[in-house]
């Protein structure tokens, strides 16, 4: 070994050994009219593998410091039988803040009931809908989000992928219901957007490396199936599957004929049958597609859209989603958002093909950042100067490796879980203006699972006025709330 490698090896030997940072806070809430005592634990824990040798264990080696902020309720007389949830969001590459103060935790953003960006400085209130009444809450950003980080001298894109988050963030939380007495407890995972791919993917991984079985996963905006979403030569499902959203878009911004604009329910029925028969019946035709049907469609989809048929023969009668939210409303030089197309925004070039930024994100990134911040170190006592990363983007390009030549679809995860253990339950929250996770799409998912008929019960699925993060609508967050707590009744086993 050279003098280089001597070295070299020392002063990895000589780095101390991560720890755990943990504080703990106590805080009391109001909710379904009642006020509620309970502990925050906040801080970091160390994710360690086991490292072998010519088959042999040689002890554990620390991968990452994994961030997390846990509610507990207080009166409750013995933890081991209290449902526990865990929660996460998406992105790939976002923190677990959305879903935090959002909708779950007992404290969230103040926003009116439309959910508009309010005017700085922005403040956290008590949620009246958090969940913490039913269920303790486990809130967990994956390595590179939040404050995870992987240790000095592991390679952050390890953990950027598929196969990689699932296991960590598994793993993480095989730790937690070690640490903190929760394997009887009941147990259930909340995922939003990529979080819900995540959440599927941990329904296997849970139960089939650790034997740890779910009583319920609650899937907020989902995306199991990236067939369904992904706009690619060749692939035609995602157009019949968003079209019932770029109707109910439409409709909110009044762009339809009159009779469409009367029930917004009602139009959505058609669009949907027209979506998977005539629609779909057309699209499989291609290019020998006769030329009077051709016109006939098209009529149909600017009807149902808002746009011109002349535009929806340029573009093949393929409506792509960036060119949608541009189009609809090109003509007053205002785009429509994806995450949620209630919001709208203003281009500098109103001519683009693409928006320059989604209006319904730049809404909720601000407020969000501010009072997180703000409530991490002022309430949570948890002081760390590193950059809280809402939503990294440095973790692109996400690793798919493992899907080379097929489009990733965990919903073939779901099922098997289920089966395995039929008593896991499935809850699903669709907002009718979310277009990054349309609801049309999520229905085609699971009428194609193939669940056996003794299983199908065990879905649930709801629908919100709202878009990709529903709860941003007050209306919607208490909707959301009630279903929720039905959801959790039915899923904790009784006395």
């Amino acid at each position: 070994m050279s003098e280089e490698e001597k070295n070299g090896k020392k002063d990895e030997e000589s780095k101390p050994e991560p720890e755990d940072q943990i504080v703990t806070t106590q805080h009391t809430a109001v909710i379904n009219n009642q006020e509620i005592r309970y502990t925050v634990t906040t801080g970091t824990i160390v994710l360690k593998e086991e490292e072998e040798k010519e088959g042999k264990a040689e002890g554990e080696k620390a991968k990452a410091t994994v961030f997390f902020i846990a509610y507990t309720r207080d009166d409750v007389a013995d933890v081991t039988q209290r449902p526990i949830t865990f929660s996460f969001n998406g992105g790939p590459g976002s923190s677990s803040v959305w879903l935090h103060l959002g909708a779950l935790g007992p404290r969230r953003i103040l926003t009116d009931d439309v959910g508009n960006l309010p005017q700085p400085p922005y403040r956290l209130v008590n949620n009246d809908y958090s969940i913490l009444d039913k269920t303790d809450l486990v809130f967990i950003d994956p390595v590179s989000t939040g404050f995870s980080r992987a240790v000095p001298g592991e390679e952050p894109k390890q953990f950027h992928g598929f196969k990689k988050d699932i296991e960590s963030v598994g793993d993480f939380i095989r730790l937690y219901a070690t640490r903190y007495q929760r394997w009887t407890s009941p147990k259930f995972l909340i995922g939003e957007s990529y979080g819900t791919t995540r959440a599927a993917g941990l329904s296997g991984y849970l139960q089939e490396r650790h034997g740890m079985y779910l009583n319920g996963v609650m899937l907020v905006s989902a995306v199991l199936n990236f067939q369904t979403l992904i706009f690619s030569p060749g692939n035609d499902l995602p157009y019949i599957l968003f079209l019932p959203t770029y109707a109910a878009t439409a409709w909110y911004h009044k762009k339809l004929d009159d009779d469409l604009q009367t029930d917004l329910y009602k139009t959505l029925a058609e669009v949907e049958t027209f979506a998977r028969t005539e629609y779909t019946l057309a699209l499989m035709q291609g290019d020998t597609l006769p030329d009077e049907e051709r016109a006939q469609i098209g009529q149909k989809l600017s009807r149902y859209t808002g746009l011109s048929p002349e535009y929806i023969e340029r573009v093949n009668l393929r409506l792509e989603i960036h060119r949608f939210v541009k189009e609809l409303r090109r003509d007053e030089g205002i785009t429509v958002g994806r995450l949620d197309s209630r919001f709208t925004g203003i281009d500098r070039d109103s001519a683009g093909e693409h928006y320059e930024f989604d209006p319904s994100y730049a809404v909720i990134l601000g407020p969000y950042t501010a009072t997180f911040n703000d409530y991490v170190r002022r309430d949570l006592a948890f002081e760390n100067d590193i950059t809280y990363e809402i939503l990294n983007m440095k973790v692109w390009p996400w690793d798919y490796s493992d899907h080379q030549n097929e489009y990733v679809n965990v919903a073939e995860t779901l099922r098997k879980a289920m089966t395995m253990n039929p008593h896991l339950r499935v809850f699903v929250g669709n907002g009718y203006f979310d277009l990054a996770t349309p609801y049309f799409a999520t229905q085609y998912t699971f009428s194609h699972m193939a669940l056996h008929p003794t299983l199908k019960d065990n879905v649930s699925m709801a629908y919100y006025e709202a878009g990709h993060m529903m709860y941003a609508h007050q209306p919607s967050l208490a909707k959301l709330k009630a279903d929720l707590d039905e959801f959790l009744d039915t899923a904790v086993p009784t006395a």
